[in-house]
């Protein structure tokens, strides 16, 4: 395997691949197969398939009662003994939570009952996530990341009995574990990962730096992703006390002030065969696989924030009074509450929806899980920042701050910080993008891939032409023409059947709009990276609209007031839908790139004249030497109660 080598600040090892060996890696590792319907897919081909999701699916009572029990003891519990206020000013979850949490079988949430776990379902989990979120987001992080894409997870999926019988239960009883992938140099890009599992007797040495391991600096077990040579990159469960395992840093950031995240080196660390996942050279299809319902977990704290923004804009703007009235009967001020309270509904909705569709097993989730991650991510930053701007000066004043002169202590400031890493975390926004509108044209490609693929020979192309020119007969004339366009269609949706309808129209343009892109730009369509992100937001809008939809009408006897939030959502979805399907041809993204490439050319940089620039004494991307640790250890053992 070949290595970069840096200069004298070490070397970081990692595999140089080619633009293409990239994409190769990355394809592979996807599910490729769709066995299950899929509400999304069949939405960006331009087929309302309503049925998937209407009507509204049900838990079972049983499952229900057990785990509405729950939630209340952890609500209680989260009341009354954790003080976000304490976490965010010690930068630290104390012990005390730590242990009040695991008597509660917190770290065992998705953990079936036969291992000691609570085996909640991925609706009662995510509700449980937002509620203790709500709290101070570093326990919803915490617990996040043990259960949804730590340990826990893959075992379930892919683990052998032996391994579930030995880890499971240790960790329903409370301890903690950590995914870690991320290197110093390696982020979305895993073909390059240069962590390494060389075999020996009775199984491997580990040697390698991971960064950014959420719960690292308190974990006890570990899902290590590393590449076993000729066999590719191998997931690992990996004792976290294990000799040749140094906690060198704990990483600290923006928000999630109480995160123990970590810097992580393996030196000569032995793993045992048997504590291999899935099988050699799969670690990253168990990595994208466990993602599929592990990215429902942070949605779930989004809402929780739009539910803890709405409350604070409701109680604020009735009270604080300006010119006369109270500030939220002004109409600028109100369009900002009327936005954190409809978009608030269309979050849960959709993460709800999500995860009951997760739980009946009956569909192919990872468009929706995907889509309800990316807008929920981007539309709670919206929200934190437009209840900041209700708040005026008082957003942007810390919680201390106002306690001092004897105001009510509202983390508005923190709530921004701590939500801006959601739209990285698990995939960033442009990630996100990419992701969806992969699985997104996944239908044409399977038909005509060969033909824009330039390495195809041409037996090839034109065995893949006749495939396609017989899709194409039968698909393209199903998007002239819809429900949509019947005035009276969905009309057992009463006042919402006008949106629905809508939402049928629009999924048969967007299927056009990217059966024209694909004709225009073939093979380059993959570097239209802003016209692929439009397409993917338009569906996450269409997807967001459904969901409201379906929900209020299956709630309508019970909480008719979800109507009105259901039509207020979908009439401003609909604007932003409009606005992005006239920039999928009217933009400046050509222009972007060429000024863009020439602003790194240095061609601009008059325009940098006049500051005093960051300091530029250290490389942008730290290098690392393999070998032992020559820092100090700072991993963080929790007590014993």
């Amino acid at each position: 395997m070949a290595t970069s080598r840096s200069s004298s600040r070490g070397c970081a090892v990692t595999a140089t691949v080619s633009e293409q060996q990239a994409r190769q890696v990355a394809e592979a590792a996807r599910e490729s197969e769709w066995r299950k319907p899929s509400f999304g897919k069949e939405l960006f081909l331009g087929r309302f398939r309503l049925d998937l999701i209407d009507p509204w699916p049900t838990p079972s009572p049983e499952s229900v009662a057990d785990a509405e029990e729950y939630l209340a003891k952890l609500d209680a519990y989260v009341r009354s003994d954790v003080d976000g206020a304490r976490i965010e000013r010690e930068a630290r979850i104390p012990d005390e939570v730590f242990h009040g949490l695991a008597a509660l079988g917190a770290f065992g949430m998705k953990i079936d009952k036969k291992y000691g776990g609570l085996g909640l379902s991925n609706l009662h989990y995510c509700k449980a996530l937002t509620l203790a979120g709500s709290v101070n987001p570093s326990i919803g992080a915490l617990l996040s990341a043990h259960q949804s894409i730590g340990v826990p997870q893959p075992l379930k999926l892919f683990g052998t009995d032996e391994q579930k019988r030995t880890y499971l239960p240790r960790l329903a009883g409370g301890e903690v574990s950590a995914f870690l992938l991320t290197e110093p140099d390696v982020g979305s890009d895993p073909a390059r990962l240069g962590t390494t599992a060389e075999p020996v007797e009775g199984g491997y040495r580990l040697n390698g730096v991971k960064l950014w391991a959420t719960n690292g600096t308190v974990a006890t077990l570990l899902v290590v992703m590393a590449r076993v040579p000729d066999k590719g990159i191998t997931a690992f469960v990996v004792e976290g006390d294990s000799e040749g395992i140094t906690i060198e840093r704990r990483n600290a950031f923006l928000g999630l002030r109480g995160l123990e995240n970590s810097l992580t080196r393996f030196h000569d660390v032995f793993v045992p065969a048997e504590n291999v996942i899935g099988g050699l050279g799969k670690g990253l299809k168990i990595a994208l696989t466990t993602l599929n319902t592990g990215r429902l977990s942070l949605p779930a704290m989004c809402v929780g924030a739009g539910k803890w923004s709405l409350n604070v804009a409701r109680q604020w703007s009735a009270e604080r009074v300006q010119w006369g009235r109270p500030v939220g009967q002004h109409e600028a001020v109100a369009k900002k509450i009327a936005f954190i309270a409809a978009t608030t509904y269309a979050m849960e909705s959709m993460l709800d929806l999500s995860c009951l569709i997760a739980d009946d097993d009956r569909n192919d989730i990872r468009i929706e899980a995907a889509l309800v991650k990316l807008f929920a991510s981007e539309m709670a930053w919206q929200v934190a920042d437009e209840l900041i701007q209700i708040r005026g000066g008082r957003g942007y004043e810390t919680a201390d701050s106002l306690a001092a002169r004897g105001e009510r202590a509202v983390e508005v400031e923190q709530i921004l910080r701590d939500l801006r890493i959601n739209r990285i975390f698990e995939g960033s926004t442009e990630i996100m993008h990419l992701l969806i509108a992969r699985e997104a044209v996944d239908a044409h490609l399977a038909v005509a891939g060969d033909i824009i693929d330039p390495e195809a020979s041409l037996g090839r192309k034109a065995r893949a032409g006749a495939k396609a020119g017989a899709f194409y007969a039968k698909w393209l004339p199903t998007l002239a023409v819809g429900r949509g366009q019947v005035p009276n269609g969905y009309g057992e949706f009463g006042p919402l059947a006008a949106h629905l309808r809508y939402v049928e129209r629009a999924s048969r343009k967007l299927a056009r709009s990217t059966f024209y892109a694909m004709s225009r730009w073939q093979g380059k369509l993959e570097r239209k990276q802003g016209f692929l992100g439009r397409i993917v937001d338009i569906g996450a809008e269409l997807f967001a609209m459904s969901a409201v939809c379906v929900r209020a009408r299956a709630e309508r006897s019970t909480r008719p007031e979800g109507v009105e939030l259901a039509d207020l959502f979908c009439r401003q979805a609909r604007l932003r839908a409009e606005a992005l399907f006239a920039a999928l041809w009217d933009n400046t993204d050509s222009l972007d790139t060429k000024v863009a490439r020439r602003v790194l050319e240095g061609r601009y940089e008059f325009l940098e004249d006049g500051i005093v620039p960051p300091p530029s004494d250290a490389a942008w991307v730290a290098t690392w030497e393999p070998g032992p640790s020559a820092a100090e250890d700072v991993r963080r053992r929790i007590p014993p109660p």
